[in-house]
Formats: structure tokens, sequence, C-alpha cells
């Protein structure tokens, strides 16, 4: 298969990471080529953080795709062209215990670097090493309407990732 990217330093993204995370969404991947999911995040950053080049990202524990996060040391986020919002959608609103993501969305699924899995529909891949997590509590809240978004108590568990491989389509 050729290959449709190229591997740049995060600090060389020119993409205004705000817009990406919080419009254009991005897909977690959790999990080995041989088993793993993907779900959509409208919610992370970006950052640096004890000297690497780091995202946060937050899955709740219901999620299938938390559970495949807890055993995977390696995680990526994917980017999409807008033609594939659709796809976005449905893989935020399915449960990969339920349907099989890719035969339904037509993704191809691709093994990074460091045995990530992402697709090779995206722009833009990110592929990370676990270094640290921390369950959201409650009493930590200092903006009260923050609760509005834990109606069942369902509090995320924030990862930060290491960003090994960044990879932009050629």
């Amino acid at each position: 298969m050729q290959n449709l990217f190229r591997a740049i330093e995060p600090q060389q993204l020119t993409t205004n990471l705000f817009k990406l995370v919080g419009d254009d969404w991005l897909l977690i991947t959790a999990g080995a080529p041989e088993k793993f999911n993907m779900m959509t995040a409208g919610w992370g950053g970006f950052g640096v953080l004890w000297g690497k080049p780091v995202c946060f990202c937050f899955i709740r524990p219901q999620r299938y795709t938390y559970g495949l996060m807890e055993e995977s040391s390696v995680f990526t986020l994917t980017a999409f062209p807008e033609k594939y919002r659709n796809i976005l959608d449905f893989c935020g609103t399915r449960s990969g215990r339920d349907v099989d993501k890719v035969a339904e969305t037509g993704l191809s699924p691709v093994t990074g670097k460091a045995g990530g899995v992402y697709f090779q529909e995206a722009d833009l891949v990110m592929e990370c090493r676990k270094i640290y997590f921390q369950d959201l509590e409650p009493q930590h809240f200092l903006d009260p309407s923050i609760h509005n978004n834990y109606g069942s108590n369902d509090h995320h568990r924030m990862y930060i990732g290491e960003i090994l491989n960044c990879l932009v389509k050629v």
C-alpha cells in the first residue's frame, strides 16, 4: 500500500486545534489491531506537559472504548475531511459492543509505528502513548454548571497521551 502520510513534529501543526476538537471532531481509537474501537471526541486538548507534546482526551467508564483504552498503552487521535462527518457522527452514537464500526463505515484501518490503529482516510493522525490518567472528581468543579454534564454521575476519565507520531496526509 502506498504511504499516504508524512511524519511531522507536533509543533509543526498549523491546524486550529480548538476548531479541530470542538467543531470538526476527532476519532479516539484504542485497542490492538486485532481488537479495537473508535469513538468520536468533541472534548479534549493539546499542549506541552513534562517537556513532552501531549493530548488530553476524556472517556466515560460505560463506553466500550474505555475498556480498550484501559488495556492499551497506545491510542490514536485522527481527524478527517468534512465529507466524513456522517462517519464521525455514527462512531459517536453507536457502541462498538453492538456494531462493527469498520464494517459499517468502510474505514480502512492501518497500524502505526507504535502499534496504534488509525485510518487511511484521515487527514491527520496522532499516535499517542498513555502517560497519565485521572478520574474527574465532581467536588473539584469550581463552576457549578459543569454538573449539568453529569446527570448520571458518570464522570469522565481524563487520559494524557504523549504524542509519539504525528502524520499528515500528503
